[in-house]
């Protein structure tokens, strides 16, 4: 199902694929290089623009175990984003203690059922803060 949604999204410059209907944030491709292969992996993500700040959630709908994107990230946090046509280096931050807190709070005002995301699992949901960087892998 990714796969289709990130080529569509390319296709169209995120005319397609980057708007939810009932979500106020939009979706992004996030590209990370697979921890294990080595090879680059793109996937859709709702993201949040949170003051300055871009912010993804690994919430997995609440599954217990983290989604295979939040291990790429863990182990290189060098990723591209792609948000509409503009597409851009990151370097991916683990938001922790008061500031994830604030960003959690801020992700559950804009989408409700991330409470009930968390509320399914033991696990605290990872919060990422996408930084932008000049010189950024994985390569476009």
């Amino acid at each position: 199902r990714a796969k289709p949604h990130a080529f569509v999204y390319r296709l169209t410059g995120g005319l397609i694929g980057s708007r939810l209907p009932t979500v106020k944030p939009g979706v992004l491709l996030l590209t990370t290089r697979g921890r294990k292969t080595g090879k680059l992996r793109t996937i859709p993500l709702t993201h949040f623009q949170i003051g300055q700040q871009t912010v993804i959630v690994a919430s997995n709908s609440g599954k217990d175990l983290h989604p295979p994107w939040y291990w790429n990230l863990r182990s290189n946090p060098d990723a591209v984003i792609q948000i509409g046509r503009s597409r851009r280096p990151v370097r991916a931050r683990l938001a922790e203690g008061p500031e994830r807190e604030q960003l959690w709070l801020a992700v559950e005002r804009m989408i409700p059922l991330f409470h009930e995301y968390k509320r399914r699992t033991a696990r605290e949901i990872p919060v990422f803060i996408l930084e932008p960087v000049q010189d950024g892998s994985p390569e476009r």
